[in-house]
């Protein structure tokens, strides 16, 4: 939301801040977004036996494959191009994926999930900004073929993707004769002012990943705190200060310390150009790795996933009525098992 009045400005110019400013930025709030992933996914054994796919195959197939994409940057950039459109595209389902799952949890949490045709309206527009989204990306990677045109009517095509949602939430309204709650409704405007930003300055991408970070992140502290206050540590204040700082001092390391290491070690043994491509690679590989890790820590229909990230609220509102629904923050799926459906609807038995 913050984004809009900047949106609004008719700046050119959305980066704001000096390269070093982003770093800084970078390093204190968006690596730490993956790093408390892998907090939850890697946090014991069991966990990393249930999960092995997302767990040890997908970083060692991407490793394999980032190590000869590296070696293959002597002679060609076509690995590393490769892998960076697939970054993006993943990139794009993450991001209007957690937009959809943050509207159908705080719809859940406030008693009002959305109908199936809400869910195809909203779910449809957020799917015209995904493919908005690597069409971007391909247009401005110069990738030696022009995509102006198809990047035009995909731009446009954003309207009906807002016409579609507004509609969603509408139909919402007029079934319950309530206003959809209000984080539902921020979590969608932002989405959209997200991609105004990029398509206005492609270099805002900065901001974006940093808007998801924040945005993202509310999840896994909050899974933090509750396992802390179900585990009844004598010190919650202090675990959590603990937990933040030791997140911040890997974020530094992986942000700062790990790509200079690795552009250096690159470039003595390879060359320069292998050098500079080894911090992109880094950021790819978690980018990537990311969305896979998010398929199996946010399964709402997983009991376990429930009781860590619903414990606080209440009002037993994240009991048996959500048995089986999946409510993901950063995956799209519906939130709907046939009781709560039927409910919705106003249908009986």
């Amino acid at each position: 939301m913050l984004f809009v009045p900047l949106v609004l400005s008719g700046r050119k110019d959305l980066i704001l801040v000096s390269p070093g400013a982003q770093a800084a930025i970078a390093a204190l709030v968006n690596m730490p977004h993956f790093l408390a992933s892998y907090r939850m996914v890697y946090r014991s054994k069991e966990m990393i036996l249930r999960h092995k796919w997302a767990s040890i195959y997908v970083p060692l197939l991407l490793g394999l494959y980032i190590a000869v994409a590296i070696w293959q940057s002597q002679y060609s950039p076509a690995m590393v191009t490769i892998l960076l459109a697939v970054s993006s595209s993943y990139l794009a389902w993450h991001y209007t994926g957690q937009a959809w799952g943050m509207m159908a949890t705080y719809a859940y949490l406030d008693g009002n999930p959305f109908d199936a045709t809400e869910r195809r309206l909203i779910r449809g527009g957020l799917r015209i900004l995904l493919a908005w989204h690597v069409i971007w990306f391909l247009h401005y990677a110069d990738l030696g073929f022009n995509l102006a045109l198809i990047y035009k009517v995909v731009t446009w095509l954003t309207l009906l993707g807002l016409a579609l949602g507004a509609a969603g939430l509408q139909h919402q309204r007029k079934r319950t004769g309530r206003f959809p709650p209000s984080k539902s409704v921020i979590a969608w405007i932002a989405i959209f002012s997200w991609y105004a930003l990029m398509a206005r300055d492609p270099r805002a991408i900065f901001w974006v990943q940093i808007a998801h970070a924040v945005q993202y992140l509310i999840f896994p502290i909050r899974v933090e705190i509750n396992r802390t206050a179900r585990a009844k540590a004598p010190h919650p204040g202090r675990h959590m200060l603990f937990y933040l700082g030791l997140l911040l001092l890997a974020s530094w390391f992986m942000s700062h310390q790990l790509p200079a290491a690795a552009m250096t070690m690159i470039a003595r043994a390879l060359g320069d150009q292998p050098g500079q491509v080894a911090p992109m690679m880094i950021l790819a590989f978690l980018n990537i790795h990311h969305y896979f890790t998010d398929g199996v820590i946010w399964k709402i229909s997983n009991p376990e996933v429930r009781k860590d990230l619903f414990a606080h609220v209440a009002d037993g509102r994240t009991g048996g009525r959500a048995g089986g629904q999946k409510i993901e923050p950063t995956k799209v799926e519906a939130p709907v098992t046939t009781k709560a459906r039927k409910k919705a609807t106003g249908r009986r038995n």
